[in-house]
């Protein structure tokens, strides 16, 4: 008959089950749900709940015999909750009850096997233990006979490879260094790896082996020596191949490196060794010798200077094959792969971020260079000295050496040896000796300026030998460093300097009194000063701007600054007197409206006299020309093409002397018919004093063309104005101006309208532009025309519509800033 599975399960399972059932819900309230509510009864269910306090707290109350009775009273309501609980629960009580019987039944069986397989363990383990310890030996033995095993492989191995490399090694002449340092590396490598010391046979071969490999390196070097100092990538190669093989390559690498920066060092040292330069020239304390100070004896200077400069040359060629061998040995570092692991050899000796082989020498051989000139400027004046006068050949040298090595290294897909900021590292090492001689230059230079125009002698003018020394001076300086350009643009920066100076001098030196500018009389000392200091700086301008024509643009921009002081100082030298004599022609042409060019009779108009303002011009022009600008205009036999100072100036006076006469001959008002012939015959002879003795009208440009047209323009009727190709060549205010004389009086020209004296309007003129005038112009027109219109007249004079149509037009196409 089936159990039920209650009565099958097992003890463990039934233990399992073990569990309260649930208690079915009630509607009446717990007995501890009231506890938790009662002030005194919720103590009791607190985690914390403490008797001592709680008694404490009781008799303290003042009612110590309530509390006590109230505890009696749930103590007896708890257990009749409890009994309660036990009789609804009967049932499930005797059931748990059950299950733990069978529970215990069951480990007490579990038990009882326990014990069983203890003792089968026991008598495993005894019957296991011989055997055992048996394979434990037997194994130790098996491990031992292995690792012999292994060291006699290994053993037989070395011997093989050493006699390989004896086999090798028996004809020095045909070795393989490359096979040969494999060789050796490997027998090394399996008696360190597998630590066959002890064995007589392999050290017995081990010391050979070891004088093998110092004949090995040796060999190696001195193929990598030979291949650096030919540049034979070759031999290079096989010496790098070598040093690979034998594990050694960044060491001795690391020694070659060391080994040219020595060298290096110590030809920058010999160079500059004043004690050897003695030895080479003479006796140490005889004639030729050089002293503690580092200064050659008496009668010695010439030689010993001669004997630094050939050790220079030296060191320089030996700087040159050292950067060159070293250059070589890292291009072949950059290309050469070992031929089984296809490794670059550079990235054994070069780890990523650290500098080429050529910039580190490169840095010593320029650290050594600069302490050592830094050594000779303070502690030895004769080499200062040399150095000094000689930087342009120092720095050549340097420069030669730079570019040989650039020259040399340059191939395409290898790094140079030096890179443009190694250069600069050597250019700065040698910068006190450079900082010397432009000091001593411009030492030179100021002192022969301040010879010829000394600050205690203001009245005194230097003589043209003065100048062509000074100009001779700077001309040697240019020249002795024009072979290279950044020393040529630091010495024109001194010579620059120089030139301020001397236009500071010379400015010093202007007479400014008004003897300076006086015109009437011959010309004053003062003058003839003036003039001798505006030709001076005006030789040295040109001079100068000639030496620096085939220089770089850069170069005149250096010195543009300077020689653009000394022009300006020479101007100023001569410019107040030109001003007066413009003042004075000026004067003489404003005297135009004291003459009477509306009422002269036909006989004074044919007379072949000139107007005696006109007279009175020329013979201005002719007093200037003889008195100042015979003294100041070069001769005809002066270079062509070269315009001076004076010559422009003068040029500048002719065009505003023909400018200012056609201004205030358009002013003349009335002009009759004959006046108009007289002021003919005055423009030709303006144009004639002019050409004669200030300058070639031809080559003056606009004001020629301006007067040239506006004689013919006098002489034509109002009509034929308008048309007249003649207006292109003269500024509209001259046009309108002339108009005023053909229009009636009511017509006010703005020097009448304005009440302003000649002198007033043409310096209000020369303030204005052409867009001003008119305007003035326009304001006198629109005056006419509203007097025209009030007395009630139609008809205007022909000039009013022509002058309105000419202003607006003319104006239009003449520039805003144009002035008459």
């Amino acid at each position: 008959m089936a159990s039920s599975p209650a009565s099958t399960a097992s003890p463990l399972q039934r233990l399992s089950t073990f569990k309260s059932p649930p208690t079915p819900a009630t509607t009446a309230a717990s007995p501890l749900d009231t506890f938790a509510a009662d002030p005194i009864f919720s103590a009791f269910l607190s985690p914390s709940f403490s008797s001592t306090s709680f008694s404490s707290a009781a008799l303290s109350s003042g009612s110590p015999a309530s509390t006590a009775e109230k505890l009696q009273h749930a103590i007896r309501l708890l257990e009749s909750q409890l009994r309660s609980e036990v009789l609804s629960r009967h049932s499930d009580l005797l059931s748990q009850l059950s299950s733990l019987q069978h529970a215990d039944h069951a480990l007490s069986t579990v038990r009882s096997s326990v014990h069983s397989l203890q003792s089968s363990l026991r008598h495993t383990r005894s019957e296991l233990s011989d055997p055992l310890r048996s394979i434990t030996a037997l194994t130790l033995q098996l491990s031992n006979l292995h690792a012999t095993s292994e060291l006699l492989h290994h053993t037989l191995r070395a011997l093989r490879l050493s006699k390989k490399l004896r086999d090798l090694a028996a004809d020095p002449e045909k070795i393989d260094l490359a096979k040969a340092a494999q060789l050796h590396c490997e027998i090394l490598a399996l008696y360190d790896e597998y630590d066959l010391s002890g064995i007589e046979a392999v050290e017995e071969e081990l010391g050979w082996v070891r004088e093998t490999g110092d004949t090995l390196r040796g060999e190696a070097m001195k193929a990598l020596e030979l291949g650096m100092e030919g540049l034979n990538q070759g031999e290079v190669a096989i010496g790098l191949q070598v040093f690979y093989n034998l594990g050694e390559l960044k060491p001795s690498m690391e020694q070659l490196i060391g080994k040219y920066k020595g060298m290096g060092v110590k030809s920058i040292s010999v160079a500059l060794d004043m004690k050897a330069i003695s030895g080479s020239v003479g006796s140490g304390f005889g004639p030729g010798g050089i002293r503690g100070s580092g200064t050659p004896q008496i009668g010695g200077g010439a030689k010993a200077r001669d004997g630094l400069w050939q050790r220079m040359g030296t060191c320089m060629d030996q700087l040159h094959s050292i950067m060159v061998a070293v250059w070589h040995l890292q291009k072949v570092l950059s290309k050469k792969r070992d031929p089984f692991t296809h490794v670059l050899l550079l990235d054994e000796v070069i780890k990523e971020g650290e500098p080429m082989i050529t910039d580190r020498v490169w840095e010593a051989l320029v650290k050594a260079f600069a302490n050592q000139m830094k050594s000779a400027f303070s502690a030895s004046s004769f080499v200062k000295e040399i150095f000094t006068m000689g930087y342009p050949k120092l720095f050549a040298m340097i420069d030669n050496l730079l570019e040989r090595i650039s020259r040399d290294t340059d191939v395409k897909g290898v790094l140079p040896a030096i890179t443009s900021e190694g250069k600069e590292q050597l250019v700065a090492a040698v910068e006190i000796f450079q900082n010397s001689f432009l000091a001593l230059c411009l030492s030179r230079l100021s002192d022969l300026v301040n010879s010829v125009f000394p600050v205690s002698s203001r009245g005194s003018v230097p003589s043209k030998d003065h100048i062509s020394r000074i100009i001779s001076r700077i001309q040697e300086e240019i020249e002795s460093v024009q072979l290279d350009a950044r020393l040529t643009l630091l010495v024109l920066r001194e010579i620059g300097k120089v030139l301020r100076l001397l236009s500071e001098r010379a400015e010093y030196q202007i007479s400014t009194g008004p003897e300076s500018r006086q015109v009437n009389g011959p010309a004053t000392p003062a003058q003839l000063k003036n003039f001798m200091l505006c030709q001076h700086l005006q030789e040295i301008h040109t001079r100068i701007s000639s030496m620096i024509s085939g220089l770089p643009t850069i170069a005149s921009d250096v010195l543009s600054p300077a020689l653009g002081a000394i022009y300006g100082v020479a101007c100023d030298s001569v410019t107040t007197l030109f001003q007066a004599m413009l003042d004075r022609l000026e004067s003489c042409i404003l005297q135009i409206h004291e003459q009477k060019f509306g009422v002269l009779g036909m006989d004074a108009a044919l007379d072949n006299n000139a107007s005696p303002y006109m007279e009175e011009l020329q013979k201005c022009v002719l007093h200037f020309r003889s008195e100042f600008l015979s003294r100041l205009l070069p001769s005809k036999t002066a270079t062509v093409g070269v315009e001076t100072i004076c010559t422009r100036l003068v040029r500048s006076m002719a065009a505003r002397v023909l400018i200012f006469f056609i201004r205030h001959a358009s002013l003349v008002r009335p002009l009759s018919e004959s006046g108009k012939l007289r002021m003919a015959r005055d423009m030709a002879e303006l144009e004639l004093a002019v050409g004669q003795n200030l300058y070639p009208v031809e080559q003056l440009g606009a004001p020629y063309r301006a007067l040239r047209a506006f004689r013919p323009l006098i002489f034509l009727d109002t009509s034929q104005l308008g048309a007249s190709p003649l207006l292109q060549d003269l500024p509209p205010s001259v046009i309108l101006h002339h108009l005023y004389s053909r229009g009636p009086d009511e017509l006010q020209s703005p020097l009448q309208r304005n009440k302003l004296t000649p002198l007033q309007y043409s310096l209000w003129l020369d303030s204005q532009g052409e867009d001003q005038i008119w305007k003035g112009i326009k304001a006198t027109l629109d005056d006419y025309a509203t007097h025209v219109r009030a007395r009630g007249d139609k008809e205007f004079s022909p000039v009013y519509p022509l002058m309105l149509r000419l202003g607006s037009l003319l104006t239009e196409n003449a520039p805003v800033t144009q002035k008459p």
